[in-house]
């Protein structure tokens, strides 16, 4: 399907990361609506709302099917895409699909993985070690357990609270598959966004972070805020997302 004309107002679709759900985006979503855009913020299967469904044959490309399946049955199309974190993986894999859909892709301290690479090969083997480690001794062996908010840089303790009362596990398989061909998401026009200082240790996001800072194709930006800026500082990531429009 071609691409519908540009507007001054196109959707939005947020993609969280992991761990996470589509209630991480409340505010900036809140924010985004009362500018006049359509947001969508779906959750991707095991994960907030929908961990009920939590089981160890999910994989990554069910999450990007996930994302996949808003674009075909919500008709979405001239969006700004926006990726999270782990949900970097996630829209660089479903911008095979989609790419006509996209008028830019956001990365926000998301990973940016070249095709055939997982989450565990973005983020390193002593990360990658850690992770297995957590799942084998918290989370029979096939799912990583819910990381406290301060992982995430969330130290307000009502938002704390917020976030703690949400975050969910993760499955396991979802860090260890490879993305398939990301060639499409390679080569659209996005900006990334680098929080600063971030939560994360340097290493587990430094391998995206230097693929974009000299990338023609991307719009680089850095925000004081921690990794979880989407809770910690909405208002600075809807003003960046509002630029995203008309980069």
């Amino acid at each position: 399907m071609s691409a519908a004309p540009t507007s001054a107002r196109p959707p939005f679709v947020l993609v969280h990361g992991g761990r996470h759900g589509g209630w991480c985006w409340k505010h900036v979503a809140s924010a985004l609506r009362q500018a006049g855009h359509m947001v969508h913020t779906p959750t991707l299967t095991g994960l907030g709302e929908r961990a009920h469904l939590l089981d160890q044959a999910i994989g990554l490309n069910h999450h990007v099917q996930d994302v996949v399946g808003v674009f075909e049955f919500e008709d979405v199309q001239d969006a700004v895409l926006v990726a999270h974190s782990y949900g970097g993986m996630v829209v660089s894999g479903a911008m095979e699909h989609i790419a006509q859909r996209v008028r830019r892709v956001v990365y926000l301290d998301a990973h940016l993985p070249r095709s055939g690479e997982s989450v565990f090969d973005m983020i390193g083997p002593h990360r990658a070690a850690a992770l297995l480690e957590n799942a084998e001794n918290n989370g029979e062996g096939w799912f990583i357990p819910p990381a406290d908010a301060s992982w995430y840089g969330v130290t307000d303790p009502d938002d704390a609270a917020w976030v703690n009362s949400r975050t969910t596990a993760q499955p396991l398989k979802t860090y260890q598959d490879p993305v398939g061909s990301t060639d499409r998401a390679s080569i659209h026009p996005g900006m990334f966004i680098e929080c600063v200082p971030s939560s994360l240790e340097p290493h587990v996001l430094n391998r995206a972070r230097r693929r974009h800072a000299d990338d023609p194709d991307f719009s680089y930006h850095v925000l004081q805020a921690t990794h979880d800026a989407m809770v910690t500082a909405p208002q600075a990531v809807t003003n960046l997302l509002r630029q995203a429009v008309d980069l």
